[in-house]
């Protein structure tokens, strides 16, 4: 089910990982960012879509995870955007040889993974380098891309209704999740992503994150002081303070603790520490 969060602004979420699919109204339809996640809702949402009066005229992937990629028919054939580093490394990953087998193989186990539809999967045009705002006929979306989390992600401000679609970043489920083989200096750049997202932070109504709740206003704000305060934890090698990732995590979802073990363990392989063979591997994120 689609709910208006902000004026104009709508949001689906899925049962799987709590994924957020989003809607904005513009003049002559809708642009769909990250939708998904299962077959059934995907149709749900393509319903709810048409119950709306409102067709698909362009779709934006925040960055290029699987979960981020996902498209159905019925949403017709109109531009799919990424930033160009994120549509450059979907094109270098489905390149590979069982590109969609091995994701559907990642999800064994899930209860999902034969309801996840990858024939149009992926197929998103990257805008120029630099470009600063969404390519569409509705309310001015600007494209914050950053070098965190992975190649080309980006956060979107959708000015005029103050709502920041934050991608895999600012999440009260998932602390924040590194990208630790796209970048020299994963620390430094999730900081300097932080940074640049503060600067909407004041003017943010609500903030839809990639997984989690929506948050309303001061959630931004909020949300990307405890961020900082776990990434310069792990940059000054002391052990955060973050409910996300210690006893009292939401149930359903400690889980997340193996991922910051993963972190813990790639950092310390990056530094040459031999700690990183005494941290058990972690469960990877979707």
């Amino acid at each position: 089910m689609l709910t208006e969060v902000a004026d104009g602004v709508l949001v689906h979420e899925a049962e799987f990982v709590q994924s957020n699919t989003v809607v904005v109204r513009g003049r002559d339809g809708a642009l769909l960012i990250d939708p998904g996640i299962t077959r059934d809702e995907l149709a749900c949402i393509a319903s709810d879509l048409e119950a709306h009066g409102l067709r698909v005229v362009a779709g934006f992937s925040t960055h290029p995870h699987w979960d981020h990629l996902l498209w159905d028919a019925r949403f017709g054939d109109p531009p799919r955007y990424g930033t160009a580093r994120c549509a450059a490394s979907t094109r270098e990953q489905l390149a590979q040889p069982d590109a969609k087998a091995e994701i559907l193989a990642h999800l064994e186990g899930t209860g999902i993974e034969d309801d996840v539809p990858t024939d149009l999967l992926g197929l998103i045009t990257g805008l120029p380098a630099g470009t600063a705002e969404v390519p569409w006929d509705g309310p001015r979306v600007r494209i914050l891309e950053h070098a965190a989390h992975s190649p080309g992600h980006a956060a979107l401000w959708i000015e005029d209704a103050g709502v920041l679609v934050a991608g895999d970043m600012l999440s009260d489920v998932f602390m924040p999740m590194l990208d630790l083989d796209g970048t020299a200096d994963p620390l430094g750049d999730y900081l300097a992503a932080l940074e640049l997202l503060s600067e909407v932070a004041g003017d943010a109504v609500a903030v839809i994150p990639g997984h989690g709740s929506v948050g309303g206003t001061g959630a931004v704000a909020a949300l990307i002081a405890q961020d900082r305060a776990y990434v310069e934890a792990l940059r000054d090698g002391r052990a955060p303070d973050d409910a996300r990732i210690g006893p009292d995590a939401r149930e359903g979802w400690e889980w997340v603790a193996d991922v910051h073990a993963g972190q813990l363990e790639g950092l310390s392989a990056r530094r040459g520490s031999p700690r990183a063979s005494a941290v058990s591997p972690a469960a990877e994120a979707p």
